[in-house]
């Protein structure tokens, strides 16, 4: 408890504004789930492994940390499972990854030695225990990335709702039987919201969707809005508003769904009354949320063959964090490379790099690499 009476200058009691890493160590992977949990600077709020967090004391002689161990526990099998409501995996709202659960215990940890007090206690200076909470009940940084990246933002107004313009050509479509202009499809049909043509959606990677028409229209007119025939529906709000975000309008010049204020007015240019339609159709969005629900695994991995699992340096790859599986398979090749593999891995060492690098090695893309 000397120790860390006389070491209080370097605790700090974080603000709003500051990064506070707990998630993941600053230079390996590791995390409060791993053997040795994970350590936390309490001065510069950068978070450590137990195999590097001594490389940290070297460098900054900060001797204080919140050290957070996450241990295994087991639960019940016949744990319901709860229905998604957001497109991501392992986040509040997401996919069930069944992932384990976990007892948390937290110490604090006074370097070099490892010495360790127990927290709570209320022998601990109150500075520490303000500054302990503050980091347990705050958002991690690595948190707040990963949110930024997998949590889809809500519709955009489209920059061409508002001054769209309709041709007056004597269209007028029909509450159902709808059919593509260019082919036989009579399902995932978009109206083009300028010219009131119905053509047939994208096709899918799989063979299934449509046969691209719709998209090959605005091609060759470059009318910007359609909306999919079948989601068209109004939602009343508490306010007494009405809101057309179920309704899946698509932009093409913005190449995303959006959303459009004046739809009903655009919909009756065409003699389209949205009160009397119902939602036959899943909009994109929903399509996306069924899909990763029910996907049939095996129509992509090498079912009923026998193959042998691999692992370990060279074929382990990156931790997904549910929908960064591509850019997994990307740094997998950027990392297999020769030139990139000579540079990080032969001629270079990573305590070197991380003892040149500036105060916040997160951001330094050396010693990330």
């Amino acid at each position: 408890m000397e120790q860390l009476r006389s070491n209080l200058s370097r605790v700090r009691i974080p603000e709003p504004t500051n990064r506070i890493y707990k998630q993941e160590c600053c230079i390996s992977f590791d995390t409060p789930k791993s053997q040795g949990g994970l350590y936390i600077d309490m001065k510069s709020f950068l978070a450590f492994g137990k195999d590097y967090v001594c490389w940290n004391y070297e460098k900054t002689a900060n001797p204080i940390y919140l050290h957070i161990k996450h241990t295994f526990k087991s639960i019940p099998e016949d744990r319901p499972l709860k229905k998604p409501t957001l497109l991501a995996i392992g986040t509040d709202g997401g996919f069930d990854n069944n992932a384990p659960e976990y007892v948390e215990t937290v110490n604090i940890i006074i370097l070099p030695h490892f010495l360790s007090l127990p927290f709570p206690s209320v022998e601990l200076p109150e500075k520490v225990r303000l500054a302990v909470d503050a980091i347990l009940l705050a958002e991690g940084a690595e948190r707040k990335e990963q949110l930024a990246f997998w949590t889809a933002d809500k519709k955009q107004i489209s920059a061409y709702a508002m001054n769209l313009p309709q041709i007056d050509n004597n269209v007028i479509v029909p509450p159902s039987g709808w059919k593509c202009c260019k082919c036989d499809k009579m399902d995932n049909l978009w109206l083009n919201l300028t010219d009131g043509m119905i053509f047939c959606g994208r096709k899918s990677w799989d063979g299934t969707g449509g046969n691209n028409h719709a998209i090959e229209h605005y091609k060759e007119t470059n009318y910007p809005l359609a909306v999919k025939l079948g989601t068209i529906t109004a939602d009343l709000e508490a306010a007494g508003e009405t809101s057309y975000g179920s309704s899946d309008v698509f932009s093409y010049p913005e190449d995303e769904s959006v959303e459009d204020p004046l739809l009903a007015q655009h919909l009756a240019f065409f003699g389209i009354d949205f009160s009397s339609l119902q939602k036959t159709e899943m909009t994109t969005a929903e399509r996306e949320l069924d899909q990763n629900t029910n996907f049939d695994w095996n129509r992509i991995q090498e079912s009923g063959q026998d193959v042998e699992p691999l692992f370990g340096p060279g074929y382990t790859g990156l931790v997904n964090l549910g929908n960064s599986c591509y850019m997994a398979s990307t740094m997998q090749v950027v990392f297999s490379t020769q030139s990139f593999h000579s540079r990080y891995y032969k001629n270079q060492n990573l305590k070197l790099a991380f003892e040149a690098a500036p105060a916040d090695p997160t951001v330094d893309l050396n010693t990330q690499l």
